[in-house]
Protein backbone atom coordinates (compact mmCIF):
# COMPACT_ATOMS: atom_id res chain seq x y z
CA UNK A 1 0.00 0.00 0.00
CA UNK A 2 2.96 1.99 0.72
CA UNK A 3 4.24 1.74 -2.56
CA UNK A 4 0.63 2.81 -4.42
CA UNK A 5 0.49 5.74 -2.08
CA UNK A 6 3.86 7.04 -3.05
CA UNK A 7 2.95 6.05 -6.69
CA UNK A 8 0.15 8.55 -6.37
CA UNK A 9 2.20 11.30 -4.96
CA UNK A 10 4.69 10.96 -7.70
CA UNK A 11 2.13 11.64 -10.03
CA UNK A 12 1.72 14.99 -9.05
CA UNK A 13 5.45 15.41 -9.77
CA UNK A 14 5.11 14.27 -13.26
CA UNK A 15 1.16 15.74 -14.20
CA UNK A 16 2.89 19.63 -13.85
CA UNK A 17 5.31 19.35 -16.40
CA UNK A 18 3.15 17.04 -18.18
CA UNK A 19 0.06 20.04 -17.89
CA UNK A 20 2.69 22.57 -19.59
CA UNK A 21 3.88 20.56 -22.21
CA UNK A 22 0.00 19.99 -23.12
CA UNK A 23 -0.77 23.74 -23.04
CA UNK A 24 2.16 25.37 -24.58
CA UNK A 25 2.93 22.67 -27.26
CA UNK A 26 -0.45 20.91 -28.60
CA UNK A 27 -2.86 22.98 -26.78
CA UNK A 28 -5.06 19.86 -25.29
CA UNK A 29 -6.45 21.98 -22.99
CA UNK A 30 -9.19 19.76 -21.99
CA UNK A 31 -6.70 16.88 -21.99
CA UNK A 32 -4.51 18.98 -19.33
CA UNK A 33 -7.34 19.98 -17.10
CA UNK A 34 -8.56 16.28 -17.14
CA UNK A 35 -4.57 15.75 -15.45
CA UNK A 36 -4.89 18.83 -13.65
CA UNK A 37 -7.75 17.27 -11.94
CA UNK A 38 -6.72 13.56 -11.43
CA UNK A 39 -3.53 15.45 -9.96
CA UNK A 40 -5.68 17.56 -7.60
CA UNK A 41 -7.57 14.68 -6.61
CA UNK A 42 -4.10 12.59 -5.61
CA UNK A 43 -3.36 15.30 -3.38
CA UNK A 44 -6.25 14.14 -1.11
CA UNK A 45 -5.88 10.62 -1.49
CA UNK A 46 -2.67 9.90 -0.99
CA UNK A 47 -3.13 11.51 2.65
CA UNK A 48 -6.31 10.16 3.01
CA UNK A 49 -5.43 5.96 2.23
CA UNK A 50 -1.88 6.59 4.49
CA UNK A 51 -4.13 7.71 7.15
CA UNK A 52 -6.48 5.07 6.79
CA UNK A 53 -4.36 2.40 6.14
CA UNK A 54 -1.60 2.97 8.76
CA UNK A 55 0.74 3.72 6.00
CA UNK A 56 2.16 7.25 6.67
CA UNK A 57 6.12 7.12 5.59
CA UNK A 58 8.87 9.41 6.08
CA UNK A 59 9.61 9.84 1.93
CA UNK A 60 5.77 10.44 1.62
CA UNK A 61 5.59 12.76 4.32
CA UNK A 62 8.68 14.83 2.47
CA UNK A 63 7.53 14.21 -0.82
CA UNK A 64 4.40 15.49 -0.39
CA UNK A 65 4.70 19.00 0.05
CA UNK A 66 7.19 19.14 -2.58
CA UNK A 67 5.19 17.25 -5.44
CA UNK A 68 2.26 19.89 -4.60
CA UNK A 69 4.98 22.87 -5.18
CA UNK A 70 6.13 20.64 -8.62
CA UNK A 71 2.20 20.70 -9.88
CA UNK A 72 1.68 24.41 -8.46
CA UNK A 73 4.67 25.52 -10.56
CA UNK A 74 4.05 24.44 -13.75
CA UNK A 75 0.72 25.19 -13.81
CA UNK A 76 1.03 28.91 -12.47
CA UNK A 77 3.55 29.33 -14.99
CA UNK A 78 1.89 27.84 -18.06
CA UNK A 79 -1.62 29.91 -17.04
CA UNK A 80 0.72 32.87 -17.03
CA UNK A 81 2.26 32.61 -20.43
CA UNK A 82 -1.02 30.53 -22.00
CA UNK A 83 -3.68 33.85 -20.81
CA UNK A 84 -0.51 36.38 -20.70
CA UNK A 85 -2.28 37.35 -17.32
CA UNK A 86 0.57 39.30 -15.09
CA UNK A 87 -2.55 38.80 -11.87
CA UNK A 88 -1.72 35.18 -12.51
CA UNK A 89 1.96 35.61 -12.70
CA UNK A 90 2.06 37.84 -9.40
CA UNK A 91 -0.68 35.85 -7.43
CA UNK A 92 1.38 32.81 -8.50
CA UNK A 93 4.20 34.38 -7.61
CA UNK A 94 2.96 35.16 -3.88
CA UNK A 95 1.39 31.88 -3.54
CA UNK A 96 4.59 29.78 -4.48
CA UNK A 97 6.46 32.53 -2.28
CA UNK A 98 4.36 31.66 0.34
CA UNK A 99 5.51 27.92 -0.13
CA UNK A 100 9.02 28.04 -0.13
CA UNK A 101 8.56 29.75 2.55
CA UNK A 102 6.37 27.61 4.96
CA UNK A 103 9.02 24.89 3.76
CA UNK A 104 11.96 26.73 5.33
CA UNK A 105 9.93 27.30 8.53
CA UNK A 106 9.01 23.67 8.92
CA UNK A 107 12.48 22.94 8.46
CA UNK A 108 13.54 25.30 10.71
CA UNK A 109 11.44 23.78 13.48
CA UNK A 110 12.10 20.55 13.34
CA UNK A 111 15.75 21.23 13.81
CA UNK A 112 14.56 23.51 17.08
CA UNK A 113 12.31 20.84 18.35
CA UNK A 114 9.22 23.21 17.38
CA UNK A 115 7.53 21.36 15.16
CA UNK A 116 4.33 21.79 15.66
CA UNK A 117 3.88 24.98 14.78
CA UNK A 118 3.76 24.68 11.16
CA UNK A 119 1.75 21.42 11.55
CA UNK A 120 -1.15 21.60 8.77
CA UNK A 121 -4.07 23.42 9.84
CA UNK A 122 -7.47 23.42 8.73
CA UNK A 123 -7.30 26.58 7.34
CA UNK A 124 -3.91 25.59 4.72
CA UNK A 125 -6.22 22.70 3.60
CA UNK A 126 -8.65 24.95 2.64
CA UNK A 127 -6.17 26.54 0.48
CA UNK A 128 -5.26 24.20 -1.28
CA UNK A 129 -8.47 23.69 -1.92
CA UNK A 130 -9.42 26.84 -3.30
CA UNK A 131 -5.86 27.47 -5.26
CA UNK A 132 -6.44 23.93 -7.02
CA UNK A 133 -9.89 24.85 -7.94
CA UNK A 134 -8.61 28.73 -9.42
CA UNK A 135 -6.11 26.97 -11.33
CA UNK A 136 -9.34 24.78 -12.68
CA UNK A 137 -11.28 26.98 -13.56
CA UNK A 138 -8.48 28.76 -15.68
CA UNK A 139 -7.72 25.60 -17.45
CA UNK A 140 -11.64 24.86 -17.80
CA UNK A 141 -11.74 28.36 -19.64
CA UNK A 142 -9.17 27.66 -22.09
CA UNK A 143 -11.02 24.59 -23.16
CA UNK A 144 -14.70 26.57 -23.39
CA UNK A 145 -13.73 29.97 -24.00
CA UNK A 146 -16.22 30.87 -21.84
CA UNK A 147 -15.30 34.42 -20.49
CA UNK A 148 -17.27 34.26 -17.33
CA UNK A 149 -14.64 31.57 -16.10
CA UNK A 150 -12.01 34.03 -15.86
CA UNK A 151 -13.67 36.58 -14.19
CA UNK A 152 -14.37 33.66 -11.50
CA UNK A 153 -10.73 31.84 -11.54
CA UNK A 154 -9.83 35.43 -10.65
CA UNK A 155 -11.89 36.28 -7.81
CA UNK A 156 -11.28 32.79 -6.49
CA UNK A 157 -7.46 32.65 -6.96
CA UNK A 158 -7.32 36.03 -5.25
CA UNK A 159 -9.30 34.59 -2.79
CA UNK A 160 -6.68 31.73 -2.09
CA UNK A 161 -4.28 34.04 -2.29
CA UNK A 162 -5.44 36.04 1.01
CA UNK A 163 -6.09 32.85 2.77
CA UNK A 164 -2.62 32.01 1.60
CA UNK A 165 -0.79 34.87 3.13
CA UNK A 166 -2.98 34.21 6.21
CA UNK A 167 -1.70 31.59 6.42
CA UNK A 168 2.12 32.70 5.98
CA UNK A 169 1.49 34.94 8.73
CA UNK A 170 -0.12 32.09 10.95
CA UNK A 171 2.81 29.52 10.56
CA UNK A 172 5.44 32.51 11.36
CA UNK A 173 4.05 33.70 14.26
CA UNK A 174 3.51 30.30 15.57
CA UNK A 175 7.50 29.61 14.30
CA UNK A 176 8.72 32.64 16.52
CA UNK A 177 7.14 33.13 19.40
CA UNK A 178 7.14 30.09 21.97
CA UNK A 179 4.59 29.60 24.58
Amino acid sequence: MKKFIQLLTLSRIIAGPIIFILVIFFQYFTVALTVFILASLTDFMDGYLARKFNAVSTLGAILDPIADKILLTFVIIVLSLELNSAFIALSGSLILAREYWVGALREFNARSGNIKATNVTFLAKVKTTIQLFALSLYLLFLSTGQALLILIADLTLFISLIITLQTAVSYTIASFSRS
